[in-house]
């Protein structure tokens, strides 16, 4: 059995346009807004929405399973962070490296990761509820 048979099993359209969405919606974020909450809190809050739908759209992982991949990775990511991942590397001068993985720790990163996969769990309950109507 190939790999991307048991990945990749299918293509949900509906996702991968909101991931599209959300990537240029974090963009726009980044090279436009300098305040004090949008920036810092709805960024972190938003990425794991835009990785929920990227995985939820390339793949038939469940709705739980795929939120705590995401959470988990977040998490892994804020971590690494904190152990200046990017230093121990070698990589302080590298543009890509410092967006990807981030150079400081922050709690609120944290809560605003958690926050964004709970709102993704209720939009998704809700929507498994209207379905059923």
């Amino acid at each position: 059995m190939r790999l991307e048979n048991q990945f990749v099993l299918r293509r949900n359209k509906s996702y991968l346009l909101l991931a599209l969405l959300l990537f240029v919606t974090e963009v726009l974020i980044a090279l436009f807004v300098r305040d004090a909450f949008i920036r810092p809190w709805g960024g972190d809050f938003l990425v794991v929405i835009l990785l929920y739908c990227l995985l939820k759209g390339i793949t038939n992982t469940s709705v739980l399973m795929a939120a705590g991949a995401v959470l988990l990775f977040s998490y892994l990511v804020e971590t690494l962070q904190f152990f200046q991942i990017v230093k121990i590397l070698g990589l302080e001068t590298n543009v890509v490296a410092n967006v990807v993985l981030g150079t400081s720790f922050s709690w609120s990163d944290m809560v605003a990761y958690t926050l964004g996969i709970v709102f993704v769990l209720i939009i998704e309950k809700m929507a498994l509820r209207f379905q059923k109507i």
